[in-house]
């Protein structure tokens, strides 16, 4: 397992966003694996493939159409396949409601999307780093929201 890649699927219907975070992890050289998916029915649909390959971390922003991030959060939290997936939401909203309804639906992390390509590059490598401490209960809303 050592020798494994971490395992990262990112959801999100913003192209230039899903660019910033694939070059972020090659720009990091961590021992990952990421894959994109546009939104929340193709990330759904992906899951439910027989030959999907299970992410280690899945990156779910909230504000998508077809099916939003919470909508797509509570699908997977409510299939015990998933239990080992940590979830980290990964939005633009810092709404205190956005926080607390995904810390309440079962997201593991929550973050707000920098606007600074450095600070992208901290947070990542900080919840990446850290992953473990996320996927252990019980969980805390204290070291549910991400800050560098």
């Amino acid at each position: 397992m050592k020798n494994k890649p971490l395992e990262i699927l990112l959801a999100d219907d913003d192209e230039g966003d899903r660019m910033i975070f694939q070059e972020a992890f090659q720009e990091l050289k961590l021992k990952t694996e990421v894959r994109t998916v546009n939104e929340g029915l193709e990330l759904m649909e992906y899951l439910s493939k027989s030959e999907f390959i299970m992410p280690d971390m899945l990156f779910l922003d909230l504000n998508m159409p077809l099916k939003d991030g919470n909508e797509c959060l509570k699908e997977i939290r409510s299939d015990s396949k998933f239990n080992d997936v940590i979830v980290v939401i990964y939005s633009t909203s810092s709404s205190e409601k956005d926080i607390q309804e995904t810390f309440a639906n079962g997201a593991n992390v929550y973050i707000k999307k920098p606007s600074d390509y450095k600070e992208l590059k901290q947070v990542l490598n900080k919840v990446v780093s850290t992953a473990n401490v996320y996927r252990q209960p019980p969980f805390n809303i204290a070291n549910f929201l991400i800050r560098v």
